[in-house]
């Protein structure tokens, strides 16, 4: 038995969950309401899965917006996939659960970030809560539909 308890371990798990059930439920009932997502997750996880043309533009980072369309959502127990358009190309991905920085909801200000935090033994993962600042949405020529790489600066202070 270990003389502490693992907080940070137990908490990254309890987080990790609760994104699996939101988007069980999202699979299983569709996106309510103005509900949407931005999932900024590890591209260069060796779990990770998606075209090579997509990690050559965003090595390192990418952060996906689960809004108006996607399609073929499965959820697993150690991560999920998602087929998204990434102008007018749909293409499948698949992403860890351990591969996901932040999970933000803007539609009711909710959010997670998972911050790695360097130890003397490893990396630890610890999650945070990340704070939302409410911003009017940006109008724009592009077509509805289409998967979003966006920045997370705006929800951060």
């Amino acid at each position: 038995m270990s003389d502490t308890i693992d907080y940070g371990n137990l908490m990254h798990r309890a987080m990790r969950g609760l994104i699996q059930e939101v988007l069980q439920s999202v699979a299983d009932n569709g996106l309510p309401g103005q509900h949407h997502f931005f999932i900024t997750f590890d591209t260069l996880h060796p779990d990770v899965e998606i075209a090579d043309w997509l990690s050559d533009r965003y090595p390192g980072e990418m952060t996906v917006v689960m809004q108006h369309w996607f399609d073929n959502l499965q959820v697993m127990d150690d991560g999920f996939t998602v087929t998204l358009n990434f102008g007018d190309n749909p293409e499948p991905l698949y992403i860890p659960y351990d591969a996901i920085k932040t999970f933000v909801d803007p539609s009711v200000e909710f959010g997670l970030r998972f911050e790695t935090h360097d130890s003397d033994d490893d990396d630890e993962i610890l999650p945070a809560p990340v704070e939302l600042r409410h911003e009017a949405p940006e109008e724009d020529d592009k077509p509805k539909g289409d998967a979003e790489v966006v920045s997370l600066d705006s929800f951060r202070k």
